[in-house]
């Protein structure tokens, strides 16, 4: 890992919501960074165009039932990220 990012070593280890360029959220456990990429375990990657709700219902709805994971893994290229945050940051 290269040296600590002061705001992604807060979240190693926690439920986080990705937000990206495309329409996808992703949701899942933080478990490693670079300088290029975020790498997520138990992670739900959700296409919005599959889905008749908007983005922030579907994350509001991953915060009251929990996140349904669809990849025991993804890696994210951080290029592509709009947002992070804690899921428990979440409002419902």
């Amino acid at each position: 890992m290269d040296a600590p990012d002061l705001f992604l070593e807060p979240l190693l280890g926690r439920a986080i919501v990705v937000d990206t360029a495309p329409p996808f959220v992703i949701l899942g456990k933080l478990v490693r960074y670079d300088a290029q990429h975020l790498l997520i375990e138990q992670a739900d990657v959700h296409d919005l165009r599959d889905s008749s709700t908007n983005r922030e219902n579907y994350v509001r709805d991953c915060r009251r039932h929990g996140v349904r994971a669809n990849r025991r893994s993804v890696l994210i290229t951080r290029r592509e990220v709009v947002g992070i945050s804690p899921l428990d940051d979440v409002l419902v």
